[in-house]
């Protein structure tokens, strides 16, 4: 059995050394030209400087490529990718065959994982892409305990799983709120997440916010809670699952770092003494209850229940 690693997504390159020391693993990076739903964006320097303070603490950093690309970006990937084997990238995350075929030919080297947030829902796809040449597959976040322990076991190549944060439920290449505004005579500037502290989606009747985002990708609507289930992490250790993810996306970056300080220690203690963490265990939600905003329920997400569309 081996411990998992503890994967992490930082707002900026200044948040990296606090969450080492708060015990993240690895990072994944990059900036919304080529990847999905970032919690924060890097320029090629910022990249750069990202893996040259990872390298230096023997961590690992992961750029994300796995936006929904069109014809028009697909002559970019290989300079982009280029551009990363030689910046030491120690993996690259896509979704598109197009990222994975442009590797091959550009940056052969360069580890692969594949991430899909909504496909990946069994081994034989996990396995499908592993054979292509992907080393990790990223699980969907709407599948149960039970089907992810099955797809560990059956998988040939590592499993990823999220733990902590917002799962995303809509996207839409469209700027549905610009193109609305305009519709409604309005004016407003749609940047890369700058307007997400005050853009939510209020369902009256069940009392629930859905955080909504425009950025180079299009339209983004978020669950109205946050998973967590830092209380229910053994099975998937004993199990081996590989990497276990705080998506940190719309989140305070004292709060990203708080958090990664609980599941290392909630990691580390059920790897030594699966006991011992069951003593704590309870007391660890709490503190995440704790500091948990008041407008972000937490649950378990479908951990222990089926996705009913």
């Amino acid at each position: 059995m081996k411990k998992p690693e503890l994967l992490v997504t930082p707002a900026d390159v200044n948040q990296i050394l606090p969450l080492m020391e708060a015990g993240a693993d690895a990072f994944v990076i990059g900036e919304q030209r080529y990847g999905l739903r970032l919690a924060g964006e890097f320029s090629r320097e910022q990249v750069e400087k990202t893996i040259r303070i990872a390298h230096e603490n023997g961590k690992k950093v992961y750029v994300a490529m796995n936006a929904l690309f069109h014809n028009d970006k697909v002559p970019e990937l290989a300079g982009y990718l280029q551009f990363l084997q030689k910046a030491g990238a120690d993996a690259v995350i896509f979704g598109d065959p197009a990222v994975l075929m442009a590797a091959r030919e550009a940056a052969p080297d360069l580890k692969l994982h594949w991430s899909t947030e909504k496909l990946g829902t069994n081994w034989y796809t996990c396995n499908y892409w592993g054979r292509k040449g992907a080393k990790r597959a990223v699980l969907a976040p709407e599948i149960n305990l039970d089907a992810i322990l099955e797809m560990k076991e059956e998988a040939e190549i590592e499993i990823e799983v999220q733990v902590h944060g917002m799962i995303n439920m809509f996207q839409s290449k469209r700027s549905l709120l610009g193109h609305y505004f305009e519709y409604q005579g309005k004016t407003m500037e749609v940047e890369n997440r700058k307007q997400e502290k005050n853009m939510f989606l209020h369902d009256k009747e069940r009392e629930n916010k859905y955080p909504i985002f425009e950025d180079e990708n299009g339209t983004h609507i978020m669950s109205p809670n946050d998973m967590c289930v830092i209380d229910e992490l053994q099975d998937m250790i004993e199990a081996g699952v590989d990497s276990f993810k705080i998506d940190g996306i719309l989140q305070d970056p004292a709060y990203v770092i708080e958090v990664t300080k609980l599941y290392r220690q909630a990691i580390d203690t059920c790897f030594a003494d699966p006991d011992a963490y069951e003593d704590i265990k309870t007391e660890l939600l709490e503190k995440i209850e704790e500091i948990q905003p008041e407008h972000r329920p937490l649950d378990t997400g479908f951990f222990f229940k089926e996705t009913v569309y």
